[in-house]
């Protein structure tokens, strides 16, 4: 039997051993990954160091340069190796990501079950009804009440709208007599009217007044200019 299927036997075989968790597992991975990561980088480096021997060498020490690239090759060899190793390990952890996500939706999902079955069976479906009949039957009560509350008071409509309106007509005319009383009508004037009733005074207009007066000022003018004339000559 090889060593791999012994391992897997005596994997099988020790039962003593609990299965870890989901978060155990996930963060082994997430170690071994960054372990692998860091791997990656030593491998990286250590293949630019053995291509930078191999064109120091070159053709002076063929020997020294075939090595270097031997070197490389191997490290190379194991990048490739590292490679898929980590790419089998996310797809690993991703899909034990969403196997622990399901469990716990189905776990949640049961436990909601489980506590409405919980409250359900505290339910009666008739009392429901029953219940609900209720309520609407109190709706419609308080309803009428508002209804009831809402109209108007019977008393009002026992006056007589004809005696109302009768005295609304009064106090209307009432009204009327006080600002006929008020008026006061224009005085009469005392002075007879004219003989002719078609030929009214004439009454000088502003302007002809104005050219009256302007005249005569001149004429004054002229009169005393030629007083002082007059006076000079003698």
């Amino acid at each position: 039997m090889s060593k791999l299927g012994k391992f897997f036997k005596g994997g099988n075989s020790s039962k003593s051993k609990a299965a870890p968790s989901p978060q155990e597992a996930l963060a082994r991975l997430r170690e071994t990954e960054e372990m692998l990561g860091k791997k990656q980088e030593y491998l990286e480096s250590r293949i630019q160091r053995e291509l930078a021997l191999a064109k120091k060498h070159g053709t002076h020490n063929k020997r020294a340069a075939l090595q270097a690239l031997k070197r490389k090759k191997r490290f190379e060899k194991q990048l490739t190796q590292i490679d898929g190793t980590l790419s089998t390990i996310e797809f690993q952890r991703e899909a034990l990501e969403n196997s622990h996500t399901n469990t716990e939706v189905l776990k949640n999902m049961g436990l909601a079950a489980k506590a409405m079955k919980a409250v359900h069976e505290n339910m009666d479906i008739n009392k429901i009804d029953d219940l609900m009949q209720e309520i609407t039957e109190q709706q419609d009560i308080a309803q009428e009440i508002s209804e009831a509350f809402s109209q108007r008071v019977g008393f009002i409509d026992d006056f007589d709208e004809d005696e109302l309106m009768s005295e609304l007509e009064e106090l209307e005319q009432e009204e009327l007599n006080k600002k006929m009383t008020n008026i006061r009508l224009p005085n009469v004037p005392c002075t007879s009217l004219p003989a002719h009733p078609g030929r009214l005074p004439s009454v000088p207009s502003t302007s002809h007044r104005s050219r009256s007066r302007a005249a005569s000022s001149r004429r004054k003018e002229d009169e005393d200019d030629i007083k002082q004339l007059a006076a000079w000559a003698s």
